[in-house]
């Protein structure tokens, strides 16, 4: 897969020898020369010097072949500027934009090319609350511009669903099961599997049908 990153920050960095250690063909777009000659020899990526906000630049990175845009700079004015080139200008398949100030996350949307916004303190929050929330739907990570989340609800002791088999259960349109954690292992949800007290439930579903996803899975007391 061919992939660009604007941004050799540490995170921009991180990214792509991840990806490279993958296998994927990466090309690093940084505008500052001196970040490359400091970190000489980390990233084996294609190198492109220049400012990714202009189209010049993006055409060097030869983006029109890319399928997947990364915009890692630590200037969220610059990610977002981005994002709409590569999504308007060379029809990126997949946008994935970094979100450096939380407040700025609303903007973060398909109107700007995003189809995914990465935001760690919204990351941190979801993964406190995955860890220390029972019986409350929790959204860990949104999807496809915000159209599907995926969502997280530990069982109560007191849940309506408390040894009934998913077979069992009506889930809501937009809605599937895609994992059950219990007891440290990962089980597949199949019609016959029961729900027990403690499961971690891991479901994909639109944001209308998160409601009747909760009422069905948590505590009616």
């Amino acid at each position: 897969m061919r992939i660009a990153i604007a941004g050799a920050g540490n995170v921009g960095r991180f990214v792509a020898r991840d990806l490279r250690s993958k296998d994927h063909n990466v090309t690093v777009i940084e505008q500052d020369k001196s970040v490359f000659e400091k970190h000489a020899g980390e990233v084996e990526a294609n190198i492109v010097i220049g400012d990714a906000c202009e189209l010049q630049t993006l055409d060097e990175a030869v983006l029109a072949s890319c399928e997947v845009m990364v915009a890692a700079t630590g200037d969220d004015e610059d990610n977002l500027v981005i994002s709409l080139l590569a999504k308007q200008e060379f029809a990126v398949p997949r946008v994935i934009a970094r979100v450096n100030h939380p407040d700025n996350l609303w903007l973060f949307t398909g109107s700007w090319g995003v189809d995914v916004a990465v935001s760690t303190p919204h990351l941190l929050t979801s993964l406190v609350e995955e860890a220390v929330s029972i019986g409350d739907l929790i959204r860990l990570l949104s999807l496809e511009q915000g159209k599907v989340a995926l969502v997280e609800l530990t069982l109560a002791d007191d849940s309506p669903v408390i040894d009934k088999t998913i077979g069992g259960l009506t889930f809501p349109t937009d809605c599937t099961l895609v994992a059950i954690v219990r007891d440290k292992h990962v089980i597949a949800p199949k019609a016959e599997t029961s729900l027990h007290a403690g499961d971690e439930v891991l479901a994909l579903c639109s944001p209308e049908a998160e409601p009747e996803l909760l009422n069905i899975l948590a505590s009616r007391s």
